[in-house]
């Protein structure tokens, strides 16, 4: 084969072969094919879009391009969540636990936070002495032991998706939505999970800005994941303010466990509910989301969720004391309130901005050799649809820097008030 016939044919609109597809992603993997003959087939399929066929073989050549999870010996059906990143999402630190406690395999790969959304695993490393590097081995003893496991990815997951979305970063070919399909879903598919609950952000916070865009890539994901023996679902969610009430690694994970007791936000109670819902449908233990809903809502009522988080992040080398006693997380030194320039309803938060202004103050990375501090981020004291008089706090820093001015003028533009009353948001749009 030659790489000019594959970009002629996507070029002109044709549908390729899986034969052709796979021999790209081997060859361009292999050095084989330039950098600039793969810019030319990433701004084909940017202008002529896939088919569901061709995005999923994309997406299964990719995964096949390195290290693949075998997890068959864990018994059940295994189910895995995927969020499209967020601002103040820690979803994942309650699903576990829920889904775990319906006696549901969660075996899950998560990444490190980098820019203005969080990572997994930073969130869990604020319990003192908590491992994520676990060989597979251990890994699959201790979801077939506790029904629930978080590991790093490997670095050598998918690494044709990473060499091509390198190359779409610097080639303005990120916004692609087959593109995105098969990166998001070439991950899910190396890690080895039967079933696939997706959770599509949308709003200032998400990398799909627009509803429609985030229904395309929902249905887009959803279609790759079926067609390749995985059943999926897409759950699309409001990220036009940040989830909850803290953005913050350790200020998250409080959030998490006051969630697990019963005494979450709303906001983030409810996304909470309704993936879990649709993960014990997918998990087999309910027949619909009403039904597995009734199921989530027994296991934290009954205290099962929050026993089932205390045994994983002990089984995983963490404090479960912090679960009992959240105090013990640790603590920034100062806080700083963040207060309101004018009395009205708050009609706007730029959640991407939330989020860098978390990261400004270390909670999150720059770059990938950035060092995270677990204690720091932003409590938001009031939220969209929300009234505040003029002189009363947004937001509350919790810092371990003396100066934060630069930071709270970030969280004063980030914030949008109006003298009408303003509605709160939808938080679900739709489910795929």
């Amino acid at each position: 084969m030659r790489m000019v016939d594959i970009i002629t044919k996507k070029r002109d609109g044709l549908e390729l072969a899986e034969e052709e597809i796979r021999w790209f992603v081997n060859a361009y993997s292999n050095g084989d094919v330039p950098d600039y003959q793969a810019s030319a087939f990433a701004m084909a399929v940017y202008f002529q879009g896939m088919t569901q066929d061709e995005a999923a073989a994309l997406t299964y050549a990719m995964a096949e391009s390195g290290d693949q999870l075998d997890l068959s010996e864990i018994e059940g059906i295994k189910v895995d969540k995927h969020s499209t990143g967020g601002v103040g999402d820690k979803t994942t630190l309650i699903l576990g636990p829920i889904v775990a406690a319906l006696d549901i395999p969660v075996a899950k790969m998560s990444g490190r936070g980098l820019g203005h959304t969080g990572g997994t695993i930073d969130k869990l490393e604020s319990f003192q002495g908590f491992q994520t590097e676990i060989e597979q081995d251990e890994f699959i003893r201790l979801v077939n032991e506790n029904k629930l496991a978080v590991a790093g990815q490997s670095g050598n997951l998918t690494p044709a998706d990473k060499k091509l979305y390198a190359l779409r970063d610097v080639t303005a070919t990120v916004n692609s939505i087959p593109l995105i399909a098969s990166s998001v879903m070439s991950k899910k598919i190396a890690a080895g999970a039967d079933a696939i609950v997706l959770d599509v952000k949308t709003g200032s916070g998400a990398f799909m800005a627009e509803l429609e865009e985030a229904k395309d890539l929902a249905r887009a994901m959803v279609e790759i994941g079926n067609s390749l023996n995985r059943k999926t679902m897409a759950v699309i969610s409001n990220m036009d303010q940040p989830l909850g009430r803290f953005v913050g690694n350790a200020l998250e994970v409080k959030e998490a466990i006051e969630t697990l007791q019963g005494n979450g936000p709303q906001d983030l109670h409810e996304l909470s509910l309704t993936l879990a819902s649709h993960m014990a449908v997918l998990g087999g233990k309910a027949s619909d989301e009403k039904e597995g809903r009734a199921l989530v809502e027994k296991v934290m009522q009954d205290n099962a969720a929050l026993e089932k988080m205390k045994q994983f992040v002990q089984s995983q080398g963490g404090d479960p004391a912090a679960v009992d006693h959240p105090s013990l997380l640790s603590t920034a030194e100062q806080q700083t309130d963040v207060l309101a320039a004018d009395s009205g309803y708050i009609a706007a938060i730029h959640a991407a901005q939330i989020g860098k202004a978390a990261m400004m103050l270390g909670a999150g990375r720059a770059t990938k050799d950035d060092i995270i501090d677990h204690a720091v981020g932003i409590e938001l004291k009031a939220k969209i649809g929300d009234y505040v008089e003029k002189g009363e706090p947004l937001a509350v820093l919790h810092a371990n820097q003396k100066d934060t001015k630069h930071i709270e003028e970030m969280i004063l533009q980030a914030y949008s008030t109006s003298k009408e009353k303003v509605e709160k948001p939808e938080l679900i749009f739709a489910a795929i």
